[in-house]
């Protein structure tokens, strides 16, 4: 029988005795359901919220005080704000001196040199001679899009600082 269902349907007898199972299981929970369901369901409780509704409602009514301050035009020192929560000192840290616009030679600056372009660091600027090295020079300043970590965006702030012969 299953050969002649599978015959007709096109699907294998293995998948007809999974899906007739399926349906086998689901037909005794359907029934199992309808015959002894019982209702141990707990009904919806309805509360009053009116109380805690009206408090709420009643302590927001002095909101104009608060909306008075948040009008007050005060100048406030953000980078201070930001300093007092944190806990360490930024004194020590050196900003990047920019160097002057094509003043870096590409084809023999050293890694202290590289650094000094926004956006390269220390592993960026050994990334950079490294290509030099293994290709012997640079012949074309797009070539550093060749080297990983310098993509358009980060090429495109250094152009202007960087030259080739």
């Amino acid at each position: 029988m299953l050969e002649q269902i599978s015959k007709k349907t096109g699907l294998t007898q293995t998948e007809l005795k999974i899906s007739l199972f399926i349906v086998l299981v689901f037909l005794i929970g359907l029934t199992y359901k309808l015959i002894f369901n019982q209702k141990d369901t707990v009904p919806f409780q309805k509360f009053d919220y009116t109380k805690e509704d009206e408090e709420f409602y009643n302590s927001g009514k002095d909101t104009s005080s608060i909306n008075n301050k948040k009008s007050d035009d005060k100048e406030v020192d953000y980078k201070q704000e930001v300093l007092d929560f944190n806990s360490q000192s930024f004194d020590n840290i050196q900003k990047k001196t920019l160097p002057a616009e094509k003043s870096i030679y590409l084809n023999s600056a050293t890694v202290e040199e590289l650094v000094n372009l926004p956006g390269i660091g220390a592993k960026t600027a050994q990334k950079i001679i490294d290509y030099r090295d293994k290709h012997k020079r640079f012949r074309n300043i797009n070539e550093l899009l060749n080297v990983k970590g310098i993509g358009e965006a980060k090429l495109a702030k250094i152009k202007k600082y960087i030259f080739i012969d």
